[in-house]
């Protein structure tokens, strides 16, 4: 087994829909230009309210992915 280094960063995804389809997002459009991806970590979520009325769930997410060192 070889030792790896992974990097964790931090996204804010959202969605008119659910706080899942916000996580969801967020990891999937990290997954577009990043390579590894290995476990993401939802840690708060929060609602946009306007006029009374939710109008967008968010969900900040800790993704990790390996890091690779040449």
């Amino acid at each position: 087994m070889t030792d790896s280094v992974y990097k964790v960063i931090e996204l804010v995804g959202t969605s008119r829909e659910s706080f899942e389809a916000a996580a969801r997002n967020a990891v999937e459009t990290a997954g577009k230009s990043l390579k590894d991806l290995r476990v993401a970590e939802v840690g708060k979520l929060d609602l946009k309210v306007e006029d009374g009325k939710v109008v967008a769930y968010r969900a900040r997410v800790s993704l990790s992915f390996k890091y690779k060192h040449e």
